[in-house]
């Protein structure tokens, strides 16, 4: 189950300049070209090093943490940022943890209360994006899911490539924007994924 009160969308819809202004925390980053280098092996590192981190700060609040995103998908392209995600008793009790994550160097950036209590921190020192949802909810499996399948799937993990270096090639207003746009073809590997484990 999704954290209390939060939606149970079968697909997330793209978000307005209006919806992104008011979940950032922050300066926004002017409109600007998506840059996706090829896979780099030292990402696994770069992320155990912010797990490490992690862990240290928060100790048995740390109820999940994975690398996600491109970034975890060895032979794809990406962003140079590394996902990482979190799960902790409940993402909406800032107090909890959000102190103890900025100690250690972590700016929160994000907060969405309508979509999951999602909170998105970036990183002290890498190029980080530290989402932090609470258990049960259904974009923790949906994100595993996805990259899993990626990790066995040569096909969709080509298409899903060729789609981010054909929409990375547009100016995007905000990187969010650039997110929203992939979603038809996450949605359309993610069926494959599930029909694959249900078979």
């Amino acid at each position: 189950m999704p954290h209390p009160g939060a939606p149970e969308p079968s697909k997330r819809q793209p978000m307005t300049d209006e919806q992104i202004r008011a979940v950032t925390i922050g300066e926004i980053a002017p409109p600007a070209r998506i840059a996706l280098v090829d896979y780099d092996p030292a990402w696994p590192a770069l992320y155990a090093r912010e797990a490490a981190r992690i862990r240290a700060a928060l100790a048995d609040r740390v109820l999940l943490l994975e690398h996600v995103g491109s970034t975890s998908v060895p032979g794809l392209a990406a962003k140079a940022r590394i996902d990482v995600l979190l799960v902790v008793p409940d993402s909406a009790d800032e107090p909890a943890y959000v102190p103890d994550l900025e100690a250690a160097g972590y700016v929160l950036h994000i907060r969405e209360p309508d979509w999951f209590e999602h909170r998105m921190f970036n990183g002290p020192d890498t190029a980080v994006n530290l989402h932090v949802l609470s258990p049960g909810c259904t974009e923790t499996a949906r994100m595993l899911r996805f990259r899993d399948h990626l990790r066995g799937n040569e096909a969709d993990r080509r298409l899903y490539e060729h789609t981010k270096r054909a929409l990375a090639g547009r100016v995007w207003t905000h990187g969010q924007n650039y997110a929203d746009a992939k979603s038809d073809v996450i949605d359309e590997i993610l069926a494959r994924a599930t029909a694959g484990s249900d078979g």
